[in-house]
């Protein structure tokens, strides 16, 4: 039996154990969950020859601090991340996203904060060793759903891992940073709630994110959207980059973690092309909308991964 395991010595900003999600539950009121990044997410367990949907550890703003109590292994950090790692002979090594290191024995890895960015993704080779339910080991924390007892990561937690290291090859990918902040969006079901001068709006000013962001849902703040016809509808499913106008006026887009159902009418739904885009972007950020239809989309999202599997197959040995 592996005895190979993580001491969380601090726990970070909302530190989650996270998969691609749990799909087909949300008639009983349970979001697909999982990764807030995919990209990010995906490229983590290529770099370490993982099986894609591998569990791993995400987290947003300021990372974990670890130490490697037991055993060795190989682990990638992914998104744009400041981490050091410190050797057991407390040499400092400047981490370096995208990229795999090897950890012995009383190696730590400080991930000290995402760069003007949320959210970052560590993944180790052979994944971690997590109990899954209904198929995945996604944690929605609110709901107490997934490994940990459906908790976020603590202090002093044992984070265990399933297998000491047995690649002996480093890898590197080369990943293009999309800083635009221009979303695209298709319009929503109650896209005809809104007057005509409210749409001009949405379309041609920018909103700010707000601090009130998290995995479940961003608020924006902005010029008020006016609904002509009922600021609440029947209350009907939802899906993740709807973007809700209550009453205020003021939108807000619903993010991994979103309630399975909603009141509210829906302007227009971010592409799932961009979504990776969005949820990188910090509070204090503007961003601003454009319509598309159906047809572009589909084409977006097929170039979207394209672009990601070619960034896989140009991955490198390092060493």
């Amino acid at each position: 039996m592996n005895r190979s395991f993580f001491q969380v010595i601090r726990a970070g900003i909302n530190t989650t154990f996270q998969d691609e999600g749990r799909f087909n539950q949300q008639h009983f009121g349970l979001p697909s969950g999982g990764c807030m990044d995919y990209k990010s997410f995906l490229i983590s367990n290529t770099l370490l020859e993982n099986k894609k949907d591998e569990g791993v550890i995400e987290f947003a703003y300021q990372g974990p601090l670890l130490k490697l109590a037991a055993g060795n292994t190989k682990i990638a950090i992914t998104g744009n991340v400041h981490f050091i790692i410190i050797t057991a002979n407390n040499e400092i090594i400047e981490g370096k996203c995208n990229r795999s290191y090897n950890l012995n024995t009383g190696d730590q890895i400080d991930i000290q904060s995402t760069k003007k960015s949320v959210y970052g993704y560590l993944s180790v080779e052979g994944g971690f060793k997590l109990e899954s339910f209904l198929n995945s080991i996604s944690t929605l924390s609110k709901a107490r759903v997934g490994p940990n007892n459906g908790n976020k990561i603590n202090k002093d937690d044992k984070i265990l891992i399933n297998k000491n290291r047995e690649n002996k090859n480093n890898l590197k990918a080369t990943v293009v940073a999309d800083n635009s902040s221009v979303i695209r969006v298709l319009k929503g079901p109650q896209y005809n709630y809104f007057s005509e001068e409210s749409k001009k709006v949405f379309f041609s000013q920018k909103y700010k994110i707000t601090n009130l962001t998290d995995r479940m849902g961003m608020r924006l703040e902005g010029k008020i959207l006016n609904n002509i016809v009922n600021t609440n509808i029947r209350s009907e499913g939802i899906t993740k980059g709807a973007i809700q106008v209550p009453a205020d006026g003021q939108p807000i887009i619903l993010l991994t973690d979103h309630p399975t159902i909603g009141g509210y009418p829906k302007i227009a739904n971010i592409i799932s092309a961009d979504y990776d885009l969005l949820v990188q972007k910090t509070p204090g950020t503007n961003i601003s909308f454009k319509c598309i239809d159906h047809q572009e989309a589909e084409i977006l999202f097929k170039k979207r991964y394209s672009d990601i599997s070619k960034t896989i197959k140009e991955i490198k040995k390092i060493n």
